[in-house]
């Protein structure tokens, strides 16, 4: 349910917006719109290194459900991919993309897996220190962001920082113990 929900926001409100997610997922998406590849292809095929880290230092549960996830987000994204946006009001594709992002994203932390890298790593920190999951993705994304101003431009880039945002907070709220 969580990697679908992900596959929704990326595909009906955020990438024909020309708003991107952080993490490996944002690095694909600025690839896909460079290359013309498939961004669910391209997320799959990112991820794998991470998902071996996890493997090594949060185990194969881990490893399974995040594997199942990624393989269901690039199905979804697939799937998505010919239906339009379902909004291109900027206020509504942060708000709903971005809330929609995070409770996809924070369903699949909560029940032990994750649909990226950073996520990963995220995890891994947020262990050893008292910043949440959120802070460390929001803390990682600042370059795949700035990058995000010469692919797409300033205003898009701007926007999804805020998607961004909106998405952290939901995962903090969402799987807040």
């Amino acid at each position: 349910m969580g990697a679908l929900l992900v596959a929704i926001s990326l595909q009906l409100f955020l990438i024909k917006n020309y708003v991107i997610d952080g993490g490996v997922i944002g690095i694909g998406i600025i690839l896909s719109h460079i290359t013309g590849l498939q961004i669910g292809l391209l997320l799959l095929l990112l991820n794998i290194p991470f998902f071996f880290i996890g493997y090594a230092f949060l185990g194969k549960r881990f490893f399974a459900l995040s594997f199942f996830a990624i393989f269901v987000l690039t199905i979804g994204t697939n799937l998505l991919e010919p239906i339009p946006a379902i909004t291109n009001n900027p206020v509504f594709v942060i708000i709903f993309g971005g809330i929609c992002l995070g409770l996809g994203v924070g369903i699949i932390i909560r029940f032990g897996g994750c649909l990226d890298g950073t996520e990963v790593m995220a995890i891994l920190f947020s262990r050893r220190t008292r910043f949440t999951i959120g802070q460390y993705v929001l803390l990682f994304n600042v370059v795949i962001f700035g990058s995000a101003i010469f692919i797409f431009g300033l205003q898009a880039a701007v926007y999804s920082l805020a998607t961004f945002c909106v998405a952290c907070k939901t995962i903090d709220i969402l799987i807040k113990d």
